[in-house]
C-alpha cells in the first residue's frame, strides 16, 4: 500500500486549497478508510478528517468542521481535502494514512499503518 499527498502550498488568510492523497494498492480504494492528519512545528500529529470504506461516513476535527470537507473518488484512487477559510492556525505538513485490516476510521496516529510522504500547507496572516 502507498500513498501519496499533494497539493499544499502557501496560501494568504481566507483562502482554499485542495490536498490530494493518491492510494497505489491491489486493492480498491473503498477498501480503506483514509485519514487526514496535520502537524506542526513543535506540536504532536493530530487528526483533521477521515472517511470511512466501510459506509461513507465522514469525520472531522472541531477546529475544522465547517471548513474543511473530505471525499473520494473511487475511480481515481484519489481522497481529497478541500480546505476552505484557512487560517494562520492551519499552518502545518499534511499527511494522508489508512489503517491495515480495518475499513473505519480510527482515532489515533499510531493506530495507522501507511502513510503518505506529506505536503506543507502555510497560511500567511
Amino acid at each position: 500500500v502507498q500513498l501519496q499527498a499533494s497539493g499544499g502550498g502557501l496560501v494568504q488568510d481566507g483562502d482554499s486549497l485542495r490536498l490530494s492523497c493518491v492510494l497505489r494498492s491491489g486493492l480498491p480504494l473503498d477498501y480503506y478508510a483514509i485519514g487526514w492528519f496535520r502537524q506542526a512545528p513543535g506540536k504532536e500529529r493530530e487528526g483533521v478528517s477521515c472517511i470511512s470504506s466501510s459506509d461513507g461516513s465522514t469525520s472531522y476535527a472541531d477546529s475544522v468542521k465547517g471548513r474543511f470537507t473530505i471525499s473520494r473518488d473511487n475511480a481515481k484512487n484519489t481522497v481529497y481535502l478541500q480546505m476552505n477559510s484557512l487560517k494562520p492556525e492551519d499552518t502545518a505538513v499534511y499527511y494522508c494514512a489508512t489503517p491495515r485490516g480495518s475499513g473505519w476510521c480510527l482515532q489515533f496516529p499510531y493506530e495507522y499503518d501507511y502513510w503518505g510522504q506529506g505536503t506543507q500547507v502555510t497560511v500567511s496572516s
